[in-house]
């Protein structure tokens, strides 16, 4: 009696145990409502955390601290009209530029949307939206420095944002050799060469007189140089190659679609281009 009584106990334990195990698993590998696995939808992912991590540096006019201390710019006003549409909350993380695709793919953020040059490799490598935004490379130096084109930075001190396009202008990239090798501009390439961790960093190089020059974004020299600026003794003097700024998301990301069908709703209603005459910009076609 005694056997036949262990037996029964110890059937109906593991017929619980089997019961509890299986919807363990059914709650970690769906979302309810989702009709997929959660570890299939980024989408999912971030809507059932209720906010959009978004990656940025301080980059007048994209992001950047106004004068009473607040977070605005083009980048940040358009991240936050975004996740309105998406019905989450934004939040704004400080990130190193140089290693910013680790941070995206370790999901310490969801997006990078800091006027991100779109190129073959990122594109590649990251879900990246369509472009929104033009831009170009410009060399910037003091009133005062002599430059008729890049060869009058031949053996000159030039500084970029690490990891940039304006570092590709000057070191190239890739292994060279290779199909992704980017080769530098041949004049940016006998300079001097000094990174910096921002490229306002690069600004204070040139005002100081510690760099003779640097290689920007467009958009941000545009802002912040020239008359009734910090910067009002330094001045563009010229343009290198046309770019245009998307937003990067995780590898395989189903969030890079559904920012794109907004952006594409936000420039039929207006949105887009107010925006993009309040910060001075000119949108991608």
């Amino acid at each position: 009696m005694k056997k036949v009584l262990s037996f029964v106990m110890a059937l109906a334990m593991c017929l619980a145990l089997a019961a509890c195990g299986g919807n363990g698993s059914q709650n970690q590998t769906s979302q309810p409502g989702s009709g997929q696995q959660a570890g299939d939808s980024d989408l999912a992912y971030i809507k059932a955390n209720g906010k959009m991590i978004i990656g940025y540096t301080v980059y007048e006019p994209m992001n950047y601290t106004d004068a009473e201390g607040n977070l605005t710019g083009f980048d940040t006003e358009l991240a936050r009209a975004v996740c309105e549409k998406l019905g989450v909350e934004p939040e704004f993380v400080i990130i190193n530029w140089d290693t910013k695709e680790t941070a995206l793919a370790a999901k310490d953020i969801d997006c990078i949307w800091n006027g991100m040059t779109l190129d073959a490799d990122r594109e590649a490598n990251m879900a990246c939206t369509a472009p929104y935004v033009k831009n170009a490379q410009v060399v910037v130096v003091k009133d005062s420095f002599d430059y008729t084109d890049t060869s009058s930075l031949i053996g000159a001190v030039v500084c970029a944002e690490i990891g940039s396009a304006g570092e590709i202008q000057i070191k190239g990239s890739g292994e060279e050799g290779t199909e992704d090798w980017v080769a530098p501009e041949s004049n940016l390439a006998q300079a001097e060469y000094v990174g910096k961790g921002v490229q306002t960093d690069c600004l204070l190089e040139v005002k100081a007189g510690t760099a003779d020059a640097a290689v920007l974004d467009m958009t941000l020299a545009n802002s912040m140089t020239g008359e009734g600026t910090n910067y009002s003794d330094l001045k563009i003097v010229d343009y290198l190659d046309e770019e245009s700024y998307g937003v990067a998301f995780r590898k395989g990301s189903d969030v890079r679609d559904e920012v794109n069908a907004i952006f594409t709703d936000l420039v039929s209603e207006g949105a887009m281009q107010t925006l993009a005459d309040k910060y001075g910009l000119e949108l991608a076609d």
